[in-house]
């Protein structure tokens, strides 16, 4: 009877380190499981951010071809302006979404 109650006792004390493992592995995978969202929430951040300096980019391309571009003509100039500015306002609204995003 002896050994009996000396190997429940072993499979009582295996069972208990194993919920004791059990409850450690979970705690780690539930840290995994938010470092992993935050590691997407940074390349969706990061994505976002590319897209817009990409956009701002080709809008100071545009500005630059039409800064040299030679119109002799005052009503073109005026649209020309009119563009430029434009395109600045949208490169200022930009740089406030990615100062916003830091």
């Amino acid at each position: 009877m002896s050994s009996v109650a000396v190997q429940l006792a072993n499979v009582v004390d295996k069972t208990h380190k194993l919920l004791d493992l059990c409850v450690s592995l979970q705690q780690e995978n539930d840290m995994l499981k938010l470092e992993l969202q935050a590691l997407k929430v940074a390349l969706d951040t990061s994505s976002d951010k590319n897209k817009q300096l990409e956009e701002k980019v080709k809008a100071l391309a545009v500005a630059r071809s039409l800064e040299e571009m030679e119109v002799g003509k005052v009503g073109i100039n005026e649209k020309i302006l009119d563009t430029k500015q434009k395109i600045n306002d949208f490169v200022r609204e930009i740089d406030k979404c990615i100062a916003l995003l830091r």
